[in-house]
């Protein structure tokens, strides 16, 4: 983390904000799964030691902050984008479009946005992205906690689903296991038709492999 992690919210304040967003996403990569983003608001006395990108945590501590950050944020907000929306306007732009359904979904509304990365994303609030902001910033770290938890909780529900694939394990990511599962059995409807690793499969296994749909979230499933 930044020796100085809340410079970017600090600087903000100055300016008379005080509703500060960090927004992150996970989930760029796989080639499974939907891109989660996540919005997250600290209040001004925020304090909890060692808070850092969540990709220089092990599971365990991820967990453990999820938890903590859910007690103690002002506001979470949460995004997420599904495979067939991610084959049809490319990853980037869902990784953008998530972002901005994690920011609407915040309540209070924040007056101010960090967003991890080099694009800004569709919104009115006033913002300022911010390379490498999981490392540089207190609230996009927090952020990215929570989408990247979020997501493997997600991917655990999948992984039922769908064992065959090892949802559980790679989270979606291509692992040779991963791989070798989608030569053996073709794809299911979470895969991303698009990206390689999957796509040279799709008409080879067109006939054998129709890809199992899955059926919507259920109410009962608590992230």
């Amino acid at each position: 983390m930044d020796t100085n992690p809340e410079r970017f919210e600090k600087e903000a304040r100055k300016q008379g904000y005080s509703k500060i967003a960090g927004i992150d996403e996970a989930g760029r990569g796989p080639l499974a799964g939907p891109v989660v983003a996540a919005a997250v608001i600290l209040p001004q006395d925020f304090y909890l030691p060692h808070l850092d990108d969540s990709k220089r945590l092990s599971p365990q501590r991820r967990e453990q902050f999820f938890v903590a950050l859910y007690e103690q944020a002002v506001s979470i907000g949460i995004g997420i984008v599904d495979p067939a929306e991610i084959d049809r306007i490319n990853i980037l732009q869902a990784s953008l479009l998530s972002m901005r359904f994690a920011v609407d979904n915040l309540r209070p509304a924040p007056d101010y946005l960090l967003v991890d990365g080099t694009f800004p994303i569709r919104s009115p609030v006033p913002q300022q992205a911010i390379k490498h902001g999981d490392r540089r910033s207190l609230c996009i770290a927090a952020a990215s906690i929570i989408a990247k938890v979020t997501r493997d909780r997600l991917m655990g529900f999948y992984d039922e689903e769908f064992p065959e694939f090892g949802f559980g394990k790679n989270k979606g990511y291509g692992t040779e296991q991963h791989r070798a599962a989608i030569r053996t059995f073709g794809y299911c409807s979470i895969h991303r038709k698009t990206f390689r690793g999957v796509r040279e499969y799709i008409e080879l296994k067109a006939e054998s492999s129709k890809g199992r749909k899955v059926d919507a979230l259920p109410l009962s499933f608590q992230l």
